[in-house]
């Protein structure tokens, strides 16, 4: 990438906020730990670096601190809250707790409308304010840029080293100017062209695969779902009939899957695809386990058994390809060292058994969705398969609660197909992020045709999200649940209630498991 700019993680609730802010100003982001060596960073050959914000306090005794040499290396930087803060501290400023803390909306006014992190602002403007310390007095060679009536330095400056601090978050919605602040930052100190779009990312995408991949072949596991389905396409694009995709059915898959994706890839796009008839394994494996953090790892095993039985078919195959996401790695493992903590195990990250022995092949692991989407459309992959909802990669595993078996497996699929169904029917589909129907793990009583029944429950859930991170239940009409809930009782034999999910997240997740 020509231009980069690297977001250091203090374990803000807004790291990976900062990094979307930033990609959307066309100019690519990638985050680390805050203690990465130096080396590591500038190997990165950053563009620009920004401190993150961290609910630590630099003062502490075991306060998070980068390297001190990181911040006389030459590159612009930009702090964010504690950023700012840690900054003030490795150069002389005094930073103490505050006797009034600043929490919310504040008004921030501008002293420097010169500088040009505030070019083109109005001197007042509103920001989102999140902290209890503030800084007392500036470091040598940093000036004012900013204040708050609560804060006397909101924002500093040196001109002669690039490096600038905002007390405030302007990678939050709540300051309402905050993304120009960001974009200043990148084009009038960094000096980006902000020219990172899906294209460029393709483009530098198939050199690195190649660089990486060489004269040898890969395996992908193709669910046919959105990320695979992109991975499989730019793979292909990168190294042709190198590629080797490989699509389990698993006996976890919607009504009508292995099918669809037969045709699309094989037919459509010409691809080398084997499919496999491995259910059997996969449901003997997952018979009589409940516990969903195992079940994940049974499923990312079996997985990976199947593809090392299928590759050795194919001769000699070191690498596997996996459609993992930025949100995947996040959940999965404390990826960047910090103190992230971990959700839940995706099949193909936290899933993976400790002595594999494939290279992984992961081109899209830096992505958030909504960008793989575009990637997709990029490479002229037909609008179904682009704008599919997510599925999890244990499929319905994860959404049938309890034992999975293929009774249970048959009747959730029946009952997620009418879901689908009716939702593309009422022109929700595309305005939802995900919906589908979840097996629970009860029995109700019921009556039908005057007889008492005892048969199971299942959830109906729909959220909407912009990336999968933070996900709001879907205020679908009481018409279209209705139709859901009466078409599964009556179509689905051995169901009886329907109940809809109005969790968000957080708290829930949007899978149930």
């Amino acid at each position: 990438m020509e231009e980069n700019i690297v977001v250091l993680d203090f374990g803000s609730q807004y790291t990976q906020l900062i990094a979307r802010r930033v990609r959307e100003n066309k100019v690519f982001s990638k985050v680390l730990p805050f203690n990465a060596p130096l080396e590591k960073i500038l190997a990165e050959k950053p563009t620009g670096i920004i401190l993150s914000g961290s609910p630590a306090n630099v003062y502490a005794k075991d306060s998070p601190l980068p390297d001190r040499r990181l911040l006389l290396c030459g590159v612009p930087i930009l702090g964010i809250c504690y950023g700012m803060q840690v900054t003030a501290h490795l150069f002389g400023g005094r930073v103490h707790k505050s006797n009034k803390r600043e929490y919310g909306f504040s008004e921030l006014h501008i002293d420097k409308p010169q500088s040009p992190l505030f070019k083109g602002l109005p001197k007042r403007l509103t920001c989102w304010m999140s902290h209890g310390d503030k800084l007392e007095r500036l470091p040598g060679g940093f000036e004012r840029l900013a204040h708050t009536e609560n804060a006397p330095f909101a924002a500093m400056g040196d001109a002669k080293r690039k490096i600038y601090c905002i007390q405030f978050h302007a990678e939050v919605a709540h300051t309402p100017l905050g993304s120009k602040i960001l974009k200043n930052f990148l084009s009038s100190v960094c000096g980006c062209r902000m020219t990172w779009t899906p294209e460029s990312f393709i483009t530098e995408s198939i050199r690195h695969i190649r660089r990486q991949v060489g004269g040898d072949r890969v395996v992908l596991g193709l669910s046919g779902g959105v990320d695979s389905s992109v991975a499989a396409v730019l793979l292909h694009k990168a190294i042709g009939k190198k590629l080797n995709c490989i699509f389990v059915d698993n006996g976890l898959l919607r009504l009508g899957e292995a099918e669809k994706v037969e045709n699309t890839f094989r037919g459509h796009f010409k691809m080398n695809l084997k499919v496999v008839d491995a259910e059997q394994i996969f449901l003997s494996r997952l018979k009589g386990e409940i516990d969903p953090e195992k079940k994940r790892k049974i499923i990312g095993k079996a997985f990976i058994d199947v593809f090392t039985t299928e590759a050795k078919k194919l001769g000699k195959v070191p690498f596997l390809a996996q459609g993992t996401l930025y949100p995947d790695v996040i959940e999965s493992v404390s990826y960047h060292g910090g103190p992230t903590s971990v959700i839940k195990s995706h099949h193909n990250v936290g899933g993976l058994p400790k002595d594999m022995k494939f290279k992984l092949v992961e081109p899209l692991k830096e992505l958030f969705k909504d960008e793989v989407r575009a990637v997709g459309r990029a490479l002229g992959i037909d609008k179904d398969i682009v704008g599919r909802q997510p599925f999890p990669g244990p499929g319905l595993a994860v959404r049938i609660l309890g034992e999975v078996n293929k009774k249970r497996c048959d009747l959730l699929r029946q009952a997620d197909w009418i879901v689908i169904d009716e939702i593309k029917k009422a022109g929700f589909y595309d305005k939802v992020w995900q919906s589908f129907a979840v097996l629970l793990p009860v029995q109700s009583v019921g009556v039908m045709g005057d007889e008492r029944t005892y048969e199971n429950a299942v959830a109906v859930r729909a959220v909407t999200s912009q990336d999968g991170m933070t996900a709001d239940w879907a205020k679908l009409p009481p018409e279209l649940l209705g139709r859901i809930s009466n078409r599964i009782i009556n179509e689905v034999r051995g169901i009886n209630r329907v109940c809809y999910d109005i969790s968000s997240k957080p708290p829930a997740t949007i899978e149930w498991e």
